[in-house]
């Protein structure tokens, strides 16, 4: 059985997973620094508009990946469970990690989107797709990444609220994500209100994604 220690360092194991900074690599790798170049976002959709599809589809799926794994993961290691509360625990602390970077001093991590698909899809795989699905006909039918991104994560949080329950934590744990989703896109949201957002596929634009 796990002890208190094991279980604060597999919190700590996740959220220095999550630190890991992908795009700042990426860019880097690149000879630039993405804090400094389009949206100054460390997220998959300024490393598209940037260096293009290939390394942002790279900086996606790492970023899932440092979610997903974590999450899915670690509660076996330690003998807990996959779920409530501990499966959530070591999740959210991969989102931390991504957005605020040990790694770059807490500064200039990304949104969360990517990495918050990474650990729902361990936690619900499901729902999490269903919401997957929604952000792809969104951003097909408008090409807004960041409006694809919002309402996918409403839509996980709604489709949890039928399967789970409305007491469940997990649906609870999806509503407080949902609303850090839309309030880390707030900018977004001005943007789009005055027709200034810019459209997947156009360069200069303001990322959205991880």
């Amino acid at each position: 059985m796990a002890t208190p220690s094991m279980l604060a360092g597999g919190v700590a194991l996740a959220y220095v997973a999550g630190s890991f900074p992908t795009a700042y690599l990426v860019g880097r790798a690149n000879g630039i620094d993405l804090r400094t170049v389009g949206s100054g976002n460390l997220g998959a959709t300024n490393v598209q508009r940037t260096l293009g599809w290939g390394w942002g589809g790279l900086v996606y799926l790492v970023d899932f990946l440092k979610g997903w794994l974590p999450t899915l993961l670690l509660p076996g290691a330690l003998g807990v469970s996959a779920g409530w509360p501990w499966g959530v625990c070591f999740g959210v602390a991969t989102i931390a990690g991504h957005v605020k970077p040990i790694f770059l001093l807490g500064r200039g991590g990304g949104k969360g989107v990517a990495t918050a698909s990474g650990v729902f899809m361990a936690l619900a795989a499901l729902p999490t797709a269903i919401a997957i699905a929604v952000f792809a006909l969104v951003v097909a039918a408008t090409r807004y990444v960041s409006l694809g991104s919002m309402v996918a994560a409403v839509a996980l949080a709604s489709v949890l609220l039928f399967t789970a329950g409305p007491r469940s934590p997990l649906f609870a744990v999806s509503c407080a994500i949902a609303a850090f989703v839309i309030w880390a896109h707030r900018e977004n949201i001005g943007r789009l209100r005055r027709g200034e957002e810019r459209r997947l596929g156009r360069a200069g634009g303001a990322g959205s994604v991880s």
